[in-house]
């Protein structure tokens, strides 16, 4: 059922009185300010209506969430397949091989989730 909208004059124009419903303040990660530009430059529709329908924070939220639980995940199974070499010994080669391990992950999840 939807409420009678109630309008403001302000000189010729009637201006709707809106108010937005008080939402959880959580601060925005790398993934999620990430799909918020995606969203804004790829598909400002979808964009739109997230923002009007007060969804688009818990959507970030939430792809924040799902992306950095995922890169966990996956950097997991890359250190168990590509074995790094002894950090003791070899500080700078396990640095780049951590890396790199890095940048497949955050490829991949940047693909399944941000640019999707």
């Amino acid at each position: 059922m939807m409420n009678e909208l109630t309008y403001t004059q302000s000189g010729d124009y009637l201006i709707p009185n809106l108010v937005l419903t008080e939402q959880e303040r959580k601060p925005m990660g790398k993934y999620g300010r990430m799909r918020r530009s995606f969203l804004q430059e790829h598909n400002p529709m979808l964009y739109s209506d997230l923002v009007l329908t007060e969804q688009l924070f818990p959507h970030l939220w939430e792809i924040q969430e799902t992306a950095t639980r995922r890169m966990e995940q996956l950097m997991d199974e890359l250190i168990q397949k590509y074995p790094a070499p002894d950090k003791m010994t070899q500080q700078m080669a396990w640095v780049g091989h951590m890396n790199s391990l890095k940048a497949m992950a955050e490829e991949t999840v940047l693909t399944e989730l941000v640019y999707s």
